[in-house]
């Protein structure tokens, strides 16, 4: 680029967390600082959070831990605090990646400093009322999201469906940031045999992975019927599920026949996916879902609804199976005949990891830095 950033980037989730967002940013970050843009990190503070890492520095922020998720903080509003850290070293451009109160409190400290702000749109938190049952909150929580994104010059979003989602909710100057892989930490290569034994999986037994928060709006009693009916479809199946969340401990209760592995850093996940066979996808809440372009590029046979990185990736009958959204009897007949169809999975599972090389982080953040140069002119550094 012709230019470098002293960007700031402000997050209430982070590495070492696990999640899309955290993930998401902690790859940008790395990245934009190896490009050569001075990028630092404001964050809530972990006990095992370094200040420094591989192209970028870490602030650590004072936070709370969020009920029922305990290993992951909100920041407190830190406006002055903020203000007064900019004006000392003033950013080309700060960049909020999450809606709370640190991120919130960020957009008016960068707006009374007038820097350029921009925003990224990863959670359907609006949706997320009706699966803890408090529908009247969706109206509350859309209105505070639109208000925290419209202070921004740019809000970012997965893909082009959501944007124009936005859109029609009354979003304002949308732009896309789309999702990488990380084609050597998700890879085929990396099955293990002695893992599939862990799990009683004989080589010819398929496993069924599940990779994410244990949480509502994940779908789970849609995932346990889906799974219930592609066992009696083929008995040798197995089931894992990798991650931790409010609803482990009643699944694990409920569903003894299954695997809990429990939570794995980002590094070990990518065993965990290529070790198995099948992923199903039940989520109708994802703004992205990079647990399937991972589970792809693992070498997973995958199916799930037609929306997000499922129809963005997906080519029904090529490189996976996808159903209309919200039909859930397709769904439950895909996933079938992915456990009951040797010749399907294998051909589906060939084909995934191929058709997403093209899909690299490196390709995704030379576009978002792209944008964001373009925004913080005439600030960026020479």
């Amino acid at each position: 680029m012709g230019a470098r950033l002293n960007l700031a980037i402000v997050t209430e989730t982070f590495p070492p967390e696990v999640n899309g967002v955290a993930m998401t940013f902690g790859v940008i970050a790395r990245e934009l600082g190896i490009r050569g843009h001075r990028v630092t990190v404001y964050r809530p503070r972990l006990a095992d959070t370094a200040d420094t890492e591989a192209g970028y520095e870490v602030e650590n922020l004072p936070g709370f831990p969020i009920p029922g998720y305990p290993a992951i903080r909100m920041g407190f509003p830190a406006k002055g605090r903020l203000a007064r850290v900019w004006r000392a070293r003033r950013p080309d451009l700060v960049h909020v990646v999450t809606e709370g109160p640190l991120g919130a409190s960020a957009i008016s400290a960068a707006r009374s400093l007038g820097v350029p702000v921009t925003s990224s749109f990863h959670t359907n938190f609006h949706s997320y009322a009706r699966h803890y049952g408090l529908p009247p909150l969706r109206h509350l929580a859309l209105a505070w999201l639109r208000r925290v994104h419209n202070r921004t010059r740019r809000t970012f979003a997965p893909t082009r469906e959501l944007c124009d989602e936005l859109t029609s909710l009354g979003f304002r100057d949308l732009g896309l940031l789309s999702r990488g892989v990380d084609l050597r930490r998700f890879s085929p290569s990396r099955r293990s045999p002695d893992l599939r034994r862990q799990w009683g999986a004989g080589p010819d037994d398929p496993v069924v992975i599940h990779v994410g928060r244990m949480a509502p709006e994940k779908n789970y009693p849609l995932l346990f019927r889906i799974y219930s009916a592609m066992r009696a479809a083929n008995p040798s199946l197995r089931f894992v599920l990798a991650g931790e969340g409010p609803l482990q401990d009643a699944l694990r209760r409920a569903h003894p026949d299954c695997v809990f592995a429990g939570f794995f850093s980002r590094e070990e996940i990518g065993r965990y996916y290529a070790s198995a066979d099948l992923y199903v996808h039940a989520s109708t809440t994802e703004t992205f879902g990079n647990v399937l372009t991972e589970a792809m590029a693992s070498g997973l046979g995958v199916c799930g609804f037609d929306y997000a990185a499922a129809r963005q990736f997906v080519k029904h009958g090529e490189n996976g199976l996808v159903a209309p959204l919200g039909n859930e009897a397709a769904l439950i007949d895909d996933a079938v005949r992915l456990a009951s169809d040797a010749a399907l999975r294998q051909r589906l599972r060939l084909a995934a990891p191929v058709s997403l090389q093209e899909q690299s982080w490196e390709k995704v953040i030379e576009r978002f830095e792209t944008d964001l140069v373009a925004i913080a002119k005439p600030g960026a550094l020479p």
